[in-house]
C-alpha cells in the first residue's frame, strides 16, 4: 500500500480513484464494508481504492477533554488498512485550520482537484467539512457538478448489533470481549512497551509478568483474561490481569502478562496483547498463597482456552 502523509505531497491526482474517507479506529467489519465497496469500484474504473483518515482524531484537536481511548493506534490502523487491500492510504493532518474548510471546499480542493476522485464510497450517516456541515444529499449535488459518483454502505449489524466503534469500545470496557471481537473481525489488542512493574510476580508468586505501558488504548474491564501475546513476530499464549491488584492495594491499574512457557528479559520489548476470553473479575485475596493457588487455575484455564487455538506455544515449537 502506497502512504501518503501529507496530502500537500501528492503530486499529481491518482488513476480513477475510488475513495472512502473517516476516522476508521477499530478498522471494525463495518469499515472491512466499505473498503471492500472501495475495492470493487476501483477495479470498475480500473482505478485505485484509497482510504482518506486523519492523525491526529479530530476529537482530540477540536475536544480533547471528550477525546475516547481508541481502539487502535494509529500506526496499527495503517497496517490493518493495507491489510485489507487498499492501494494508497492518505493520512490527513488534522489541525483547527483544516476543521475550518467548507464542505464544499473540502470536496472541490481536496478531493476533486488534488486526489482525482472518480467514486466516493461514504457510510449511511456520514458527514464533512466544518461543523459537519455536509451530509450526503449535498455529496451527490456536489459529484453532480464536479464528475464524480457517491455510493453509500448501509450499517452492519452482528448478531442484533449495530457495528461501531462506539459500541466496540463499550463492550471492551464491560468486559465483553468476545462480543467486542465479533465486531472487530479479531481480537481486541493492546500493544504496549514493557516497563519496569512492581516486582511480584516472578519473585513474589513465582510468575514471571510483563508490565505493559498502555497509552491512549481502551482499557478492557478489570480482570483476569486469556490472551495471545505476540513477540517480534512470534505468537504465545498467556494469562493476563488488567486492574488494580486488589491483594495488594495498587491504586494505578496495571496490565501484567504471563507469557506461557516464556524466559528471557523482555524490558524495553513491545508486545503485542490479544484478548480473547474473559475468565474471572478481579478478587482481593487474603495473602500470597492463596492468590498463587488462583493464578495456577488462571493458567491451567488460560491454557485449556488456546488449546483449542491456532496459538504456537513457545514450548511445543
Amino acid at each position: 500500500m502506497e502512504l501518503i502523509k501529507n496530502i500537500t505531497n501528492l503530486s499529481k491526482s491518482l488513476n480513477n480513484p475510488a475513495v472512502t474517507i473517516g476516522n476508521f479506529d477499530g478498522v471494525h467489519q463495518g469499515h472491512q464494508a466499505l473498503f471492500a465497496r472501495v475495492r470493487e469500484w476501483a477495479r470498475k474504473l480500473r482505478g485505485q481504492s484509497v482510504v482518506i483518515t486523519f492523525d491526529p482524531h479530530p476529537m482530540q484537536v477540536l475536544s480533547p477533554q471528550n477525546s475516547p481511548r481508541f481502539i487502535t493506534t494509529a500506526p496499527r490502523k495503517l497496517e490493518l488498512i493495507a491489510a485489507s487491500g487498499i492501494d494508497v492510504a492518505v493520512v490527513i493532518p488534522f489541525s483547527r485550520e483544516f476543521a475550518r474548510i467548507s464542505a464544499h471546499g473540502f470536496v472541490k480542493d481536496l478531493l476533486v482537484d488534488r486526489i482525482g476522485t472518480r467514486m466516493i464510497v461514504v457510510g449511511y450517516d456520514y458527514r464533512f467539512g466544518r461543523n459537519r456541515e455536509g451530509d450526503i444529499a449535498l455529496l451527490k449535488e456536489l459529484g453532480t457538478r464536479y464528475g464524480f459518483g457517491v455510493d453509500t454502505v448501509s450499517a452492519i449489524h452482528l448478531g442484533g448489533r449495530l457495528v461501531s466503534s462506539t459500541a466496540i469500545r463499550n463492550l471492551i470496557q464491560d468486559g465483553r470481549i468476545h462480543e467486542a471481537g465479533t465486531l472487530l473481525g479479531r481480537p481486541y489488542e493492546i500493544t504496549g512497551t514493557v516497563v519496569q512493574g512492581r516486582a511480584r510476580g516472578g519473585r513474589l508468586l513465582g510468575f514471571p509478568t510483563a508490565n505493559i505501558k498502555i497509552v491512549d488504548q481502551v482499557p478492557p474491564k478489570p480482570g483476569v483474561y486469556a490472551v495471545e501475546v505476540e513477540l517480534e513476530g512470534q505468537i504465545f499464549g498467556g494469562a493476563a490481569n488488567f486492574g488494580y491488584n486488589p491483594t495488594f492495594g495498587d491504586s494505578e491499574p496495571s496490565l501484567e502478562v504471563h507469557i506461557l512457557d516464556f524466559t528471557g528479559d523482555l524490558y524495553g520489548s513491545t508486545l503485542t496483547v490479544r484478548f480473547i476470553e474473559r475468565l474471572r473479575d478481579e478478587m482481593k485475596f487474603t495473602g500470597p498463597e492463596p492468590l498463587m493457588a488462583q493464578i495456577r487455575k488462571d493458567i491451567s484455564r488460560a491454557r485449556e482456552i488456546l488449546s483449542g487455538k491456532d496459538v504456537r506455544m513457545a514450548a511445543s515449537g
